[in-house]
Parts: structure tokens; sequence; C-alpha cells
């Protein structure tokens, strides 16, 4: 397989200088713990003093990692990154909300964002976090199998609606629907939910994606499991493949519980699951769609190999390459630049409600072993080509 993932001019081809030294400084920054550690700190103490930092926040982190604070906003930037054929997944990143009024406003803004993907071939996809629909808790206990109080029922049954509001919008305006995973403990319900969903919706193709978490040792057989369901009742499956992003959080609750950890033994063991679900999916693409969200070069040339292997087209709707705005521009750009079909997350809301998502970028960055070296690396490979000074 050719290659390609060095190339800094096409990687780095949108960025100005000075864009180019603010993703060198962020890096930096990310690259030492303590000070992530203590950078998260301090902004937290700040924000919840309403100390005026919001500014400094914006022109830094918020601006490398996040398209703006609405939907508008972030259309230069999307507009920008589709000249080089680079698309954008409009991911209203707002969390840990706990009350019916905000998962309206989720509501309310994934519709628009559909509404976007409809009009702008640059959105091909709209996206949503389930507990952006409803209570964490309510997910934990239905997994659970516990018995829902009348008011949790009802409160049950809000969620549902606007799960089926937003499939059925989607499926009417054609545009395919991502649905991230989170936490183990609320996630069984969330599939179960997102299955239903695609029994509905993906008659005639995938329009609606679940995500498989591969550094669970169990998602491979959930999703063979999944397409026997799919093979018997006559639907198509989605699947966004990821790493994963809850790693020490799900370590210490099950070390803290006393039950078997979900997640691999080891970081080899995530790598070969993730690849062989990406495989098993190329091997059944005549009943899946495929949004490979990974940083991964190796899992990206792979998947580039078997398209190859299995005369599926660089262009084809059915397989996608998905990473986060602000990071490896070196795979997004480079695969665009090839032909294949690439979208960028592109977070967007208040600078404010958008931090916890921030924070989680950058400590999943410094725990993630070699992925800042190689952000690193790479700028300043690019620095060097643009003979910029330090």
């Amino acid at each position: 397989m050719e290659k390609i993932f060095n190339n800094t001019a096409d990687a780095f081809a949108l960025k100005s200088d000075t864009e180019l030294d603010r993703a060198y400084f962020l890096f930096k920054m990310i690259a030492s713990q303590p000070l992530v550690r203590i950078g998260t700190a301090v902004t937290n103490f700040a924000l919840n003093l309403h100390l005026p930092v919001e500014g400094l926040i914006r022109a830094t982190v918020f601006d490398h990692f996040c398209g703006g604070t609405t939907e508008e906003d972030c259309l230069p930037v999307v507009d920008k990154m589709f000249t080089k054929g680079v698309s954008s997944v409009l991911d209203y990143s707002v969390e840990a909300k706990e009350d019916e009024s905000e998962f309206d406003k989720a509501l309310e803004k994934t519709l628009k964002t559909i509404e976007f993907a409809k009009e702008k071939e640059a959105i091909p996809f709209a996206v949503f976090k389930p507990t952006g629909f409803g209570r964490f808790e309510l997910y934990e206990k239905l997994g659970e199998g516990k018995t829902f109080t009348v008011e949790e029922a009802d409160e049950w049954k809000r969620v549902l609606e606007r799960f089926e509001i937003v499939c059925k919008t989607a499926h009417a305006n054609d545009v395919a629907l991502l649905i991230d995973a989170e936490e183990s403990w609320m996630q069984d319900a969330a599939d179960d939910l997102v299955a239903d969903m695609m029994r509905k919706y993906n008659k005639e193709k995938a329009i609606v994606f679940n995500t498989l978490q591969m550094y669970r040792h169990d998602r491979l057989d959930y999703l063979k499991k999944l397409h026997a369901q799919a093979q018997e009742e006559g639907f198509y499956i989605g699947m966004k493949i990821v790493r994963g992003a809850y790693m020490e959080k799900e370590n210490k609750r099950a070390e803290e519980m006393g039950y078997l950890s979900p997640i691999c033994l080891s970081k080899e063991a995530t790598d070969i699951n993730y690849d062989d679900a990406i495989q098993y999916m190329v091997e059944h693409l005549d009943k899946m769609a495929i949004f490979a969200g990974t940083h991964n070069e190796e899992s990206s040339y792979m998947l580039m190999g078997l398209m190859q292997q299995n005369n599926i087209a660089k262009n084809d709707q059915r397989v996608w390459f998905g990473q986060l705005y602000g990071m490896s521009d070196n795979i997004s750009f480079n695969l665009a630049a090839h032909g294949y079909n690439v979208a960028k997350y592109l977070p967007f809301g208040p600078v404010r409600d958008v931090m916890p998502y921030l924070i989680r970028r950058a400590e999943e960055n410094t725990s993630v072993a070699g992925q800042t070296s190689r952000e690193l690396n790479l700028i300043s490979a690019e620095r060097k080509r643009r003979k910029l000074k330090d």
C-alpha cells in the first residue's frame, strides 16, 4: 500500500503560518501530562467562578478543536475544508446536561444539522449522543433490567419520541445519522434502541448508524449477532467503528464494583479487535456501511488495502473515513487528496458548555501513546518545509 500520510504539504494546506504555530504550541502543551492536569483544573476553576477566560479559551484550544459556537459559525470552516474534499459532521458537543429543556434543545440542534446536511454536499452526516436525548441513569436502569417508576416511564417515552423524530427526519431527507457510543453500563439500552431504529429506517440502505467502541472485547460478537438479525429481518447495518473514549473510567468502575472490565487487556488486543471489525464489515458490505473513525494510520492503510482487494471504489458511499477536527490532518487531507470519502467531526456549542468535550480531547491525547508526538513531528516537519522560525 502506497504510504501517503507523511505528506505535510497536503495535510496542512489550509493552515496559515499563524494557525500552524498555534497548533504547534497546543500540541506541545498537550504532550505534558502535568500541564494538561493543571490546565484542566485552572480552566474549570475559572469557568466555575465566571472569570473572563472564554476569550482566551476561544482563541486557543476552542478554535483549534471546534468549528464555532453555532452551526452558522461552522459554515466557513465546512466550506474551506470541502475545497480539499474533506466533508464535515456538525457535532453539537454540549455534554452532561440533565433536564428536559436541554434534551429538547439537543433534538432541535440535531434536526437543524439534518436540514444543513440535506442542503450541503459538504455535510454528509448528522450526529447525536444518546445522553443528549435523555438522562444517563435511565439508560443504565433499563439496561440492568430494573423497573421504571411511573415518572421514569414517562421520561423514557420522551427519549423514544426524540429518537423517533430524528431518525424519521433523517430517513425522509436521505441524510445518514451517526449515533455515538458512551459508557458500557448505559450502552445496552442505547444499542437496543438504535437497533430498533435500524429495523425501521434501514430497509433500503444504512441511514441510522450505531457506534462500536472496539476497546471493548465483546463488540465484534455484538456486530455478528446484529448481522444475523439484519439478514433474518431484512435491514441494513450502519456502524461507526472507533477504538473508544472512556477507558480509564471503565477500568476504574470495574475495579471498584468487582466485575470483569469490558476493556481489552492491551492496546494490541484493541488494535486487532478494531481491524477484525473493519474486515468483517468489508466482507459483508452488501448489507453494511462503515464509518471508520480512526486516528490510527495502520488501520487506515488496512482499510484502503481491503477496498483495493475487494474492488471497492474509493468513493463508494458505503465506506467513510472519519477523524476529529484539529487532529490527524495528515490522515484526513491525504485520504481526500487520493479520492477517498473523509469527514471530520466538527464540534460546536457555547464555549463554556463545550469545555467537558475539549478537556476529554486533551486528556485522550496525553493518554494515547504516540498520538501527540506524531502530531508534533508532522507540524514540525511542515514548519521546517515552510522555513518558519521557532
